[in-house]
């Protein structure tokens, strides 16, 4: 989970995207483009850094590259052109891209599951948390240091590093004995029948499966947005706020988020239901997304559009482990071995919306403002909502005699 945290919270931008802007007199969409390039970059990586954590071992490649990218934050600091940034970032993504996948392969290493959902729910901690601890620190210490967003990159690169340590010092991989024990296994049942490609394709000729990848990535939109955005939506002329400020509100907002995702995550594994939970998150997401975009351009309070923004991500967290969790079973009931080819699948869908997200998000918000732009992501929800009907699980909680007992 730290691990998790580190490799997101070392290449986070968001918190001073709106300073870098004014500084380097970048528009949006000269940003959007670096941003796209670079993600590009990164999935490239990552498709090295799965095969090579494969051969090598998983802690391996991750420390290395956690460390690596930590020193490159001090690099960052001394950008003073587009060009530069765009060269940094992309040199930061290829080196982060080769371990940040490996986290989720290690929390999944040790997760059953009965608990597959609580499990996810950790595992979420490593991006939501990164971006909360960005913000926090950022909404806090940069008024200390005149709004210079090279102080982020500087502390960034000094609390990554630290952390580090804490990760070399204490982090685990299944050891030798259990990796062998395993792979005899795995030969065993290979013996009996092969993975071949054919199989693969059969996996995705379900169409629950892609109702899932389709539905959540439709999702993700409004979630990338503000991951991206999120500070410079609330800091520019749709709501005004002061770049730090706009940092606190989007660390309140992250850290209900934090809470709602374990929270559910326990009750839904616990009462073995999935859809449900997933259905009234997006509901409840739809009408509160709908209310935030009419404040847009409103001269809305601050404190309004905080309360409104925290409930936003706290309902947003309702709805994400439960289908996470549901999308994992489903796979492994149509075959357990490829699952990881369903979530390959997912991670794919996902990185190609981001991109074109980076791309067409800043022409859309030239052309009609945020305001805008969020009615899109709200039609994206709509999207996941009518997906749900697609997916396999009960709506109901089995009869108690048909339940294993789930352990607390």
């Amino acid at each position: 989970m730290l691990a998790s945290l580190i490799a997101n919270f070392e290449t986070t931008i968001a918190t001073i995207l709106p300073l870098l802007q004014r500084d380097l007199q970048m528009s949006l969409e000269v940003y959007g483009l670096i941003a796209a390039v670079s993600v590009l970059v990164g999935g490239l990586s990552a498709g090295f850094g799965g095969i090579l954590s494969d051969r090598w071992g998983r802690v391996t490649i991750l420390v290395p590259t956690l460390t690596v990218t930590a020193a490159c934050n001090f690099l960052l600091a001394t950008v003073d052109s587009v060009s530069g940034l765009f060269v940094v970032r992309c040199l930061m993504l290829f080196i982060e891209g080769a371990g940040i996948t490996i986290t989720a392969s290690l929390v999944r290493d040790f997760s059953p599951r009965l608990g597959r959902a609580q499990a996810f729910a950790f595992w979420t901690w490593g991006p939501v948390g990164a971006s909360f601890l960005a913000s926090f620190i950022a909404g806090f210490t940069l008024p200390m240091f005149d709004n210079a967003w090279q102080s982020q990159a500087i502390i960034m690169g000094i609390v990554s590093l630290l952390l580090c340590g804490v990760i070399i010092w204490q982090i685990a991989e299944p050891s030798a004995a259990l990796r062998a024990q395993v792979m005899q296994y795995e030969q065993a049942v290979v013996s009996e029948e092969k993975i071949d490609p054919g199989k693969v394709k059969e996996l995705f000729r379900h169409p629950h499966l892609w109702a899932h990848v389709l539905g959540n990535t439709g999702w993700q939109v409004l979630y990338w947005t503000f991951a991206i955005f999120g500070q410079t939506i609330l800091a520019g002329s749709a709501f005004g706020m002061e770049t730090a400020e706009a940092n606190r509100v989007v660390a309140l907002g992250i850290l209900l988020n934090a809470v709602a995702v374990i929270v559910v995550g326990r009750i839904s594994d616990r009462l073995r239901l999935r859809k449900p939970f997933t259905a009234v998150g997006i509901v409840l997401t739809i009408a509160t997304l709908a209310y935030f975009i009419s404040l847009v351009g409103t001269g809305a309070t601050v404190g309004r559009v905080t309360l409104v923004y925290a409930i936003l991500f706290l309902v947003l967290g309702i709805a994400y482990v439960p289908w996470m969790a549901n999308f994992s079973e489903d796979a492994e009931d149509v075959d357990p071995r490829l699952q990881g080819a369903a979530l390959g699948l997912w991670g794919m869908v996902v990185r190609i919306m981001i991109v074109a997200l980076l791309v067409i998000s800043p022409m859309v918000v030239a052309a009609g403002g945020w305001g805008t732009w969020l009615w899109v992501a709200l039609v994206g929800q709509v999207i996941f909502l009518a997906s749900v009907a697609a997916f396999k699980g009960s709506w109901r909680r089995p009869r108690a005699a048909d339940s294993p007992k789930v352990p607390a």
